[in-house]
């Protein structure tokens, strides 16, 4: 995968946290093929139509993030107003309260939250958004239902792929590699830019190797989460 040594640093860097210090009642994975995929397991709070089911879900990071938001999507059914019935997910903080100083941990703390506290007036699925307004009663027990049915409980849960570093590894090399074709292009009698092209090289073989160190890390967290 070809990103942007910063994109791939900050990606690690939020993944090695998650890992360290996961948020509550929040498990996340991560696609090692695409580090743009980043999936959790989100367990429904207590107390909400969703308790004692767990829902996973998934970020869609963008090549420029953090400068553009992820899109966010729940892959288990779930009724809820701020969900369509697609799984698309309708949260501020994916949209005008991005920042690109967000973190994908507050993120995934908001929408657990958003489980507890729906807003019906930004629906994404009107029916939900109407029965929780007018009948909430009925709103419960459709929510419920579709969690008993969709949620995925313990027993249920998919045992994750192990980690490996060969996707950071590869992301490095790709780097280093179009570092030095770079620098062959440049020819014998461009030096400035041949020393240009060597100084990118090495920057971006030094970002490869960053993230190699910081994919182990990760993937030693995330095995225990």
């Amino acid at each position: 995968m070809d990103l942007p040594p910063a994109t791939m640093k900050r990606i690690m860097r939020e993944l090695a946290e998650l890992a360290t210090s996961p948020p509550e009642g929040i498990r996340v994975f991560m696609n090692e093929q695409n580090l743009l995929d980043i999936q959790a397991e989100i367990e429904g709070p207590q107390g909400t139509p969703f308790e004692n089911g767990t829902f996973r879900m998934r970020l869609t990071l963008p090549s420029d993030f953090p400068a553009t938001p992820p899109k966010g999507f729940f892959i288990t059914k779930v009724f809820h107003p701020n969900v369509s019935t697609a799984g698309d997910i309708c949260v501020n903080v994916l949209k005008r309260d991005w920042t690109s100083e967000t973190t994908l941990r507050h993120v995934f703390m908001v929408i657990r939250c958003l489980l507890i506290q729906p807003f019906p007036d930004s629906a994404l699925n009107e029916e939900a958004g109407k029965l929780l307004l007018e009948d909430y009663e009925e709103y419960d027990k459709r929510a419920r239902l579709m969690t008993s049915i969709h949620g995925l409980s313990q027993a249920k849960r998919p045992t994750p792929t192990p980690l490996t570093t060969s996707g950071a590894n590869a992301g490095g090399a790709a780097a280093g590699e179009g570092g030095k074709k770079e620098a062959g292009a440049g020819g014998e009698g461009s030096s400035p830019t041949l020393k240009k092209a060597k100084s990118e090289a090495a920057g971006k073989a030094a970002a490869g190797a960053a993230a190699s160190a910081t994919m182990a890390k990760v993937k030693k967290g995330l095995k225990r989460l």
